[in-house]
């Protein structure tokens, strides 16, 4: 039986070592039939982008080694055209995906050692071909010991070199090109890295008369004018075009062959639940990574794989310094309702916090929503999204728990939900006036909006299974009103109505408070429950000032 390929990302070792394959080596046809000179392929992380770009490097490469093997029981090998291309062109690869660094500087040097491994590589260009100033600056290069300017030049001058050791123009591949770039924005370098990207890419791509192809992965589409300005030869294949949208992740029938090789074809159900739910343009798209962990650890039982796999630290900022609507949105996302949202395909990082849009962009071509439908309206393109999976659905319910657990501790948090559910209010005001004093680090405090919005998040997804949260809004009004319906009907039923105190009309917390109680007597919340059967009723008039909290049951 074949070994399970996780984190095997080079092509020669997945096919000579015995391990499963997913053959996607019609991406080569698609890359050589594509008229474009330059093609960048946004992806979400862990969807096969390294290794599709180690085939392709296999494929192209112009060396002592026969790599014509390696296709020679894959679906490219009934093309004869394409297959005439093997081994063809001289070929500059690289792949950025570890550059994640605290400072430009680290970062800067990782890079280099980057292009210095593969200028070493092609070391053979000292034996006799390169004299002179080329010489000397090879060896710069090579030594580490360049300027940064030379660094920014040392792709178009590798390509040149090549060109004319082989009289043959270029592939050039660069995977994973924006890992630095969202270092960067994280760590607070991202001009610098910008700046270096933008000259380093466009000296290599922009009219380079030694490029045959250029191809890039990456997980965003970095919009032109902070990196690609100027590049009219590009063509950007995000997961919301057809091209190549079956040639990353894996298809229902190739999921079902997996499984079916490995004998848990039986499972198949649980994992459509749990890791599919992609649409990249027209193909219903599983998760990689996902699959082939579940595959190995079937025994274990369904879990987060992916999204456990790093950090997720810019989600986790995004979504945290997100305004109030991004929130309440995310609330309908975690319901299971879908919402219709413009997208943006060119980010600039620094505006993915400014603008709703943006943050839904990120989040869609980053993997964390899938597409439902697209219309476009006067050339802009609105999307239906709703969460993928159960896989991505954890992430969100431990981002939103994260929020609470940062400001009190995971026992205090539990502590505090129970003392609510059981009509303890003392010690629930108690702990949530704690709450509320620690969170200024992630709210400002006088955007009540906000608490009130990351409260509701967090009794929605720790409370879903014992209860059905309701929740409304009048914004206008600073008043917010939340119902915990039990689905055991013999439990207690909580009405809590939010007040921010309104100080030009000089009130006070007390004041605020009993006006909360007033509406939910007014509105008569407790009678929807009492309908359904919840005799056991508490109401709580909930008010804010400040960092000041007062709770008054009715």
């Amino acid at each position: 039986m074949k070994k399970v390929p996780i984190g095997v990302s080079d092509f020669k070792e997945l096919i000579t070592e015995n391990y499963y394959y997913v053959d996607k080596s019609l991406f080569v046809k698609e890359i050589i039939d594509d008229g474009a000179k330059v093609i960048l392929l946004p992806r979400p992380r862990r969807f096969g982008k390294t290794l599709n770009m180690s085939m392709l490097k296999y494929f192209f490469e112009k060396n002592d080694e026969d790599n014509k093997c390696l296709f020679k029981n894959l679906k490219v090998n009934k093309y004869k055209d394409i297959m005439d291309m093997q081994g063809k062109y001289p070929v500059i690869y690289l792949t950025f995906k570890d550059v994640k660094d605290g400072n430009f500087q680290k970062c800067y040097e990782k890079m280099k050692e980057i292009i210095s491994i593969e200028y070493y590589k092609h070391k053979y260009l000292l034996d006799n071909h390169l004299k002179g100033i080329e010489e000397t600056y090879f060896k710069k290069i090579l030594s580490m010991e360049a300027s940064q300017g030379q660094y920014e030049t040392s792709l178009k001058n590798l390509s040149k070199f090549l060109s004319e050791y082989y009289n043959q123009k270029t592939i050039v591949l660069i995977d994973e090109y924006d890992t630095p770039i969202q270092s960067g924005y994280l760590s607070g370098y991202y001009k610098e890295i910008i700046e270096f990207m933008r000259n380093f890419l466009s000296g290599v791509l922009k009219d380079n008369e030694y490029l045959q192809k250029g191809v890039l992965t990456g997980i965003l589409r970095v919009a032109k004018e902070s990196i690609f300005s100027g590049l009219n030869n590009l063509e950007v294949c995000t997961i919301l075009n057809n091209h190549y949208s079956d040639k990353f992740g894996f298809l229902e029938g190739e999921v079902e062959e997996i499984l079916k090789y490995y004998n848990i074809e039986f499972e198949m159900d649980e994992v459509r639940k749990w890791y599919n739910g992609y649409m990249f343009g027209e193909n219903v798209i599983y998760n990689p990574w996902s699959i082939l962990n579940y595959v190995k650890n079937h025994e274990k039982g369904f879990r987060p794989y992916w999204v456990n796999t790093s950090s997720n630290d810019l989600v986790k900022i995004v979504l945290t310094k997100a305004g109030e609507t991004v929130k309440k949105e995310l609330e309908d996302l975690i319901k299971g309702k879908t919402i219709v949202k413009q997208m943006n395909e060119d980010i600039v990082m620094n505006d993915i916090e400014n603008g709703s849009e943006n943050v839904w962009s990120f989040l869609l071509f980053s993997g964390y929503l899938k597409v439902i439908n697209e219309n476009l309206k006067m050339g802009r393109s609105f999307c239906t999204l709703e969460i993928p999976n159960f896989e991505v659905k954890y992430l969100y319910e431990e981002i939103i728990l994260a929020w609470f657990k940062e400001s009190i501790n995971n026992e205090k948090f539990n502590y505090m939900l129970k003392s609510l559910t059981t009509g303890d209010i003392e010690t629930f005001e108690d702990i949530f006036s704690e709450y509320i004093i620690k969170s200024a680090s992630y709210f400002d405090i006088e955007e009540s909006e906000k608490f009130y919005h990351a409260f509701v998040l967090g009794i929605l997804v720790a409370l879903n299974e014992e209860y059905e949260v309701k929740s409304n809004r009048e914004s206008g009004y600073g008043r917010y009103d939340v119902a915990l319906i039990p689905k055991d009907r013999n439990k207690l039923g909580i009405i809590m109505e939010f007040k921010k105190v309104n100080k030009r009309r000089k009130e006070t917390l007390e004041i605020a408070a009993d006006k909360a109680i007033a509406q939910i007597k007014e509105k008569n919340y407790k009678q929807e429950l009492l309908d359904m059967g919840i005799e056991n009723i508490i109401e709580l008039g909930i008010a804010f000032e400040g960092k000041e909290v007062l709770v008054v049951e009715g």
